[in-house]
C-alpha cells in the first residue's frame, strides 16, 4: 500500500493531525470516488464505514413514514460521515447521501474506533467535529420554523458554495426542494427572486453564484452563527 502523503489531503479533520497521530489512520484509509445521489449510511441499518470527506458534499437526511425526506445536516472537506461509530453505535439513526459529487477517504468502524481510543489528537478533533454538527443540526431546525424560504434557501446555497470548490456546481430545483423540505414551486418561485436580482444563475441543472456578498445578505443569521461555530470548533478556513 503507498503511503498517504498527509499535506495533500482536503479533508480538514485529517489534514490538521500532528503526524504521529494522522499515521494511525494513514494505514486504513482508501480513496474512494463519491457518486451523485450515493447512500453512504441507510436509516436503521449497520454503518458500513466512516467517509472523510475531500471534495464535494453530502447531507445527513431524516425520513418520515410515507417516505419524504429532508436534509437535516450539510457536510464537506470540514467534516465526517458515519463518526457515531466511534462513540459506540452500529446502526445509522438516519441516512447519508452525496448531494454533490466528490471523493473521500474510506475507513472501515474497527479502525476508526482503534484510533480514536489510541490518539488523544483523534478524539479531540473528532468531538469538536460532531459539537460543531450538533450546532448546525439544532440551527437548521430553528431556521426551518422561523425563516421565510427566501433566507432559507440562501443560507443553503451559501453553504453549498463553500463546499463545491467554485461558483458554479450541479444542483436541480428539484433537489433543493427536497433539501429544504418544501414543494419544488416554492423554490421556483424563490429562485427566480434570486436569480432576477443577480445573485444566482441556474440553466440545465447548473448553478452559479453570481454575488456571494449580495446572497449573504439575503440570508437569514443562521448562516453566519453556523459559520461561526465550525470556525470555533475545526478551524477558520472557510468551509
Amino acid at each position: 500500500m503507498s503511503r498517504i502523503d498527509q499535506s495533500a489531503v482536503r479533508n480538514r479533520l485529517l489534514s490538521a493531525l500532528p503526524p504521529a497521530d494522522f499515521g494511525l489512520l494513514a494505514g486504513s484509509l482508501t480513496a474512494v470516488d463519491l457518486p451523485l445521489k450515493q447512500a453512504l449510511m441507510e436509516a436503521d441499518e449497520p454503518i458500513p464505514a466512516a467517509y472523510f470527506i475531500e471534495t464535494g458534499m453530502t447531507s445527513y437526511v431524516g425520513y418520515l413514514a410515507g417516505g419524504e425526506m429532508q436534509e437535516i445536516g450539510l457536510i464537506g472537506s470540514e467534516g465526517v460521515i458515519g463518526l457515531p461509530v466511534v462513540f459506540g453505535a452500529e446502526v445509522a439513526a438516519h441516512g447519508a447521501m452525496v448531494q454533490m459529487q466528490g471523493t473521500a477517504w474510506r475507513i472501515d468502524p474497527a479502525s476508526l474506533r482503534q484510533a480514536f481510543r489510541e490518539s488523544e489528537a483523534i478524539r479531540n478533533r473528532l468531538s469538536r467535529y460532531m459539537l460543531s454538527l450538533h450546532a448546525q443540526v439544532a440551527q437548521t431546525a430553528v431556521c426551518n420554523v422561523h425563516h421565510v424560504l427566501e433566507e432559507r434557501l440562501a443560507r443553503w446555497l451559501l453553504m453549498a458554495h463553500d463546499r463545491a470548490g467554485g461558483d458554479a456546481f450541479p444542483m436541480t430545483q428539484e433537489f433543493m426542494a427536497m433539501m429544504l423540505g418544501v414543494r419544488r414551486a416554492g423554490v421556483t418561485i424563490t429562485a427566480g427572486a434570486l436569480k432576477q436580482a443577480g445573485l444566482i444563475s441556474y440553466a440545465h441543472g447548473q448553478m452559479t453564484v453570481l454575488d456571494r456578498e449580495g446572497l449573504e445578505g439575503s440570508s437569514c443569521e443562521c448562516y453566519g452563527i453556523v459559520q461561526r461555530d465550525v470556525e470555533r470548533l475545526v478551524g477558520a478556513d472557510r468551509v
